[in-house]
């Protein structure tokens, strides 16, 4: 695995910002980082990326222990923090020189022009960093956190201040990124989650509420909305009567909305009630939950 955290815990003083989580990131994953504000992502990504240490639990990145090999890890890893710190009066293919410098990367001009090309930034290369939009100066956090080529990305609300041209621009390099390496991704914007993620986990309080793919916290069998169709007119209040069934929505005599709270598949207590009603069912389907409601209804 690139990236093994286990048992990881963070306390500032006697507040658990990160409380005992646990997963695993594979070699191209892209994995959606979620949770409200405050729920500790911020500090989880600083661990990993050994910024800050952990007050308990493990964390290996590329098979390395964090503790052991702190030095080697951040060789590996390419981050793009929350506040994109980047220096406002350096030029920008200046600054990427630098970064490059830093990382002693082999043939710099090249890579530098490259990293440009890459993620939009032909046009603003000879411009300060100071005089760039904040969709920009995204942008060039971004290039920083690449120049490197390394094989572990985390980025930290890395779409942050983007026109919505510039979002499916990131969002497409970022997702070809990942194809060949190990990102983690934080971010607010569910629809971004949806269109390049392949796993998502959520925590709240410090702790993992969720850990799977996006399709699969959508389509969670728990709090279960059908939509029915029936040939002739049903009774609403017989319909919620059926076991299981725990709110029924009219939405004409024959078209219902029935909702369930039991660990069943709802389609099969509906085929089962109209069987013994001789009813004949013209349409059902499971409503799809939107990942805003499994948000919220994980971090509620």
């Amino acid at each position: 695995m690139s990236i093994s955290v286990k048992h990881l815990t963070k306390f500032y003083g006697e507040q658990a910002a990160v409380d005992n989580i646990s997963f695993e990131a594979k070699n191209g994953e892209i994995l959606g980082f979620l949770g409200p504000n405050g729920a500790g992502k911020s500090t989880t990504m600083k661990m990993i990326t050994s910024f800050i240490p952990p007050s308990m639990g493990t964390i290996e990145v590329c098979g390395m222990n964090i503790k052991d090999k702190a030095i080697e890890i951040r060789k590996k890893i390419g981050y793009l923090p929350e506040n994109n710190p980047i220096y406002l009066d350096m030029y920008v293919k200046e600054y990427l020189s630098f970064v490059g410098k830093i990382y002693k990367i082999p043939n710099p001009k090249e890579r530098v022009k490259e990293v440009i090309h890459l993620v939009g930034l032909q046009k603003e290369q000879h411009k300060m960093v100071g005089q760039l939009s904040k969709g920009y100066r995204q942008r060039v956090g971004l290039a920083q956190s690449i120049i490197h080529d390394p094989e572990v990305l985390i980025l930290d609300e890395p779409t942050s201040g983007l026109d919505p041209n510039q979002l499916t621009e990131i969002r497409e390099l970022i997702k070809k990124i990942g194809q060949e390496k190990t990102v983690m991704l934080s971010t607010h914007i569910m629809q971004e989650v949806e269109a390049i993620c392949d796993r998502v986990i959520i925590i709240n309080n410090g702790k993992l509420v969720a850990n799977a793919k996006a399709s699969e916290l959508q389509s969670d069998i728990n709090s279960q909305v059908v939509f029915v169709e029936f040939d002739a007119e049903v009774s609403r209040n017989r319909l919620a009567k059926v076991k299981d069934i725990a709110q029924v929505e009219s939405i004409s005599n024959t078209t219902f909305l029935v909702k369930s709270n039991a660990k069943i598949d709802l389609r099969k207590t509906i085929a089962a009630y109209a069987q013994e009603e001789n009813l004949l069912i013209l349409t059902i389907r499971k409503e799809e939950k939107t990942l805003e409601e499994v948000f919220k209804e994980y971090t509620r």
